[in-house]
């Protein structure tokens, strides 16, 4: 099972048919999905499997800059499938000094928070590969955290007054010098959107490239379309190393959609300034603001698979999971794609199967030990999901697709922030994956069953499960929540369930109110009901 988020960030391919991309950057022909590693991060992806040739420019000397997983190997197209596309490490490459160029309407939309399953084995422990969602995490983090941006204060004198010749921006050298990298990442932009590595590496000091290699080629086979760092206050000099600077930076980004709401990363970077030279970078710091943590992209090398309505991304050591997962992926979001609560799907579902060392890095890791995949606010209304590669049966992709897929539909952008709607959060998603099978066929029954009779105060705002919970007592609350939606969409349809969903999570009204005005009854009966109905259905 998948988390939701506790804080509230076209049409559908059959899952039969292929999905058609228009060719650009490591497409296959339209009408085949294509896989594009990120191996060789000096060759833009060619179609149909064909490789592109190598950029000259490659890195010479490693640097201190954020490192990522192992390179892959350049794949074969298979026959009639994915094109496939790989080169050698970004370590290994070299670089000279090159020069910078210059789902149905009226359903309810989605937002970025964080959803967890439960990891499992056979039958009938089948269902704990489910990713359990763990809603509130997230809420908690985002609600309380602060933001990863530089906070440059005013300094102030003894009467608290600004310090002679600074204001709100700093001073006005500054100033300045914000503008001159300013308009160095403004290049580096224009040449990543462009598929020029050259200029992008240009701004940047020999030992920063190879980890700037890296996460160029992830970025081009994630078919990046918008890239628009701003920078957040002026930069703050480096304690105790003359000449380095840090400038923090918002990077807003699209992959694929052109015309997409961008999601959104805040970074550190850091650069030395020499006499009136430009600014040179010299290192990227990994993202660690919360609730998402530091991006596959910024830290790994990916292989990519790109269809109709969904990406899926991995390390090129899983590179072969790839044409399955695009298919699986495309036919869950045809499920998915209908519970978008205001009508409008994401553009894209983006999902990453993370191996074992991934899944305690990517998003910052540290999920609760039953999690097998979860849902993460990025901003821009988007959510990532994250597969455990670790903690999956072939069995249970289907389902869990279906699950976190529909948490980034129905969220939100700001996730949720009310522990007590999780077992609506969770139970709408347990709904879409058991995909209209009988409630007699679903997998959480003997769970919710053993949970119902004992262990469980018979409330539904107290159903959500903690952090240390036993795989029992999560497939229950998931179980439980599932009969309650189900009970509801029975008696009152799809469409006023959804209605409700929205009141609650989206609108952040209670359920008195919402079920008054949606149900047209009051909540405690309502409550009584779903309860009545789920002891019976569970036995």
């Amino acid at each position: 099972m998948t988390d939701g988020d506790e804080r509230p960030a076209g049409a559908a391919a059959s899952g039969d048919e292929r999905p058609a991309t228009v060719p650009r950057d490591g497409d296959g022909a339209a009408g085949h999905p294509s896989v594009t590693g990120t191996d060789d991060p000096g060759q833009a992806a060619a179609p149909n499997g064909a490789t592109a040739a190598k950029d000259d420019d490659a890195a010479r000397d490693p640097g201190p800059a954020d490192d990522g997983g192992p390179a892959g190997h350049e794949g074969p197209a298979s026959g009639g499938g994915p094109a496939v596309q790989g080169a050698p490490a970004a370590a290994e490459d070299s670089a000279s000094e090159p020069g910078p160029r210059s789902h149905p309407a009226g359903h309810p939309g989605t937002t970025p928070g964080v959803h967890p399953l439960v990891a499992g084995g056979e039958p009938p422990a089948r269902r704990r590969w489910r990713l359990w969602a763990v809603l509130g995490l997230v809420l908690v983090l985002v609600a309380c955290g602060v933001p990863g941006v530089l906070l440059l204060g005013l300094v102030r004198d003894a009467a608290g007054r600004p310090a002679a010749g600074r204001d709100d921006r700093g001073t006005a050298a500054e100033r300045q010098l914000g503008a001159r990298m300013a308009a160095q990442l403004d290049r580096q932009a224009a040449a990543l959107l462009d598929g020029d590595r050259a200029g992008f590496l240009a701004v940047a000091e020999p030992a920063a490239r190879p980890a700037l290699t890296r996460r160029y080629a992830a970025l081009r086979a994630l078919r990046v379309t918008a890239w628009r760092p701003v920078a957040d206050g002026v930069p703050a000099a480096v304690d105790r190393r003359p000449g380095e600077w840090r400038l923090t930076v918002t990077v807003g980004y699209c992959f694929v959609v052109p015309g997409c709401t961008p999601s959104s990363v805040e970074l550190g970077t850091r650069w030395r300034v020499t006499g009136d030279d430009e600014p040179r970078l010299t290192a990227v710091e990994e993202s660690r603001a919360a609730p998402a943590g530091a991006r596959p992209w910024e830290v790994s090398d990916l292989a990519v698979a790109v269809g109709k309505r969904a990406v899926v991304a991995t390390t090129p050591a899983l590179r072969a999971k790839l044409p399955g997962l695009l298919a699986q992926a495309e036919a869950a979001a045809t499920v998915a794609d209908l519970y978008a609560v205001d009508g409008s799907p994401p553009d894209r579902y983006l999902v990453y199967y993370a191996g074992r060392t991934e899944w305690q890095r990517w998003y910052g890791g540290g999920r609760p030990k039953w999690t097998a995949g979860y849902a993460v606010g990025v901003g821009g209304g988007h959510h990532d999901v994250v597969l455990n590669a670790q903690s999956l049966t072939p069995s249970g992709v289907d389902d869990l697709l279906r699950h976190e897929l529909t948490h980034a539909a129905s969220l939100p952008d700001g996730g949720y922030a009310d522990r007590s709607s999780w077992w609506l959060v969770e139970g709408l998603a347990e709904y879409a994956g058991a995909d209209g099978q009988p409630v007699d066929r679903y997998e959480g029954l003997a769970e919710a069953r053993k949970l119902v009779r004992g262990g469980w105060n018979g409330r539904l705002d107290a159903l959500a499960p903690a952090d240390d919970a036993s795989d029992d007592r999560v497939g229950g609350a998931y179980g439980i929540g599932y009969l309650a939606v189900r009970h509801l969409v029975d008696r009152f349809g799809e469409q006023r369930v959804l209605d409700f969903f929205r009141a609650v999570v989206h609108e952040r009204r209670s359920m008195s109110e919402a079920a008054g005005e949606v149900f047209g009854e009051p909540w405690p009966g309502l409550h009584d009901d779903c309860v009545a109905y789920l002891r019976a259905a569970a036995g």
